[in-house]
């Protein structure tokens, strides 16, 4: 079995940086998205349909309350992105939810290219 993939990616955004640490597993993936500093915010866990199966992806925020929308739409993009259990945190200190959001859609398309890149170079 091979090992969990870790990217680490950044942004500057006005003068701020926006980090991601990125871990997938076989079944499942970890998402650290936060502002400055890698920090753990609120944390959401979704989880995509079965194979076959027709519906939404089912998210909940599992702790905090500050920006759970972040949170959970984060979550469910990559788990029907990705099709696995999907855990996102999101910490921000002064940038609002809605501003962040647009800016952590691209540092997460920042680390589907880089992994996209890494199994090129592999096969």
């Amino acid at each position: 079995m091979e090992r969990a993939k870790v990217i680490k990616e950044e942004i500057v955004e006005q003068d701020t940086r926006f980090l991601a640490v990125y871990i997938e597993a076989r079944n499942s993936c970890w998402v650290m998205l936060s502002e400055k500093e890698d920090k753990m915010g609120t944390l959401a866990l979704a989880v995509p349909n079965p194979k076959g199966l027709a519906g939404p992806v089912t998210s909940q925020t599992l702790l905090g309350e500050r920006n759970a929308i972040s949170a959970r739409m984060l979550a469910e993009y990559i788990a029907s992105k990705k099709g696995k259990i999907t855990m996102v945190s999101v910490y921000l200190e002064k940038l609002n939810e809605i501003q962040a959001q647009k800016i952590f859609m691209n540092l997460i398309e920042k680390v589907f290219i880089k992994e996209h890149q890494k199994e090129s170079i592999r096969t």
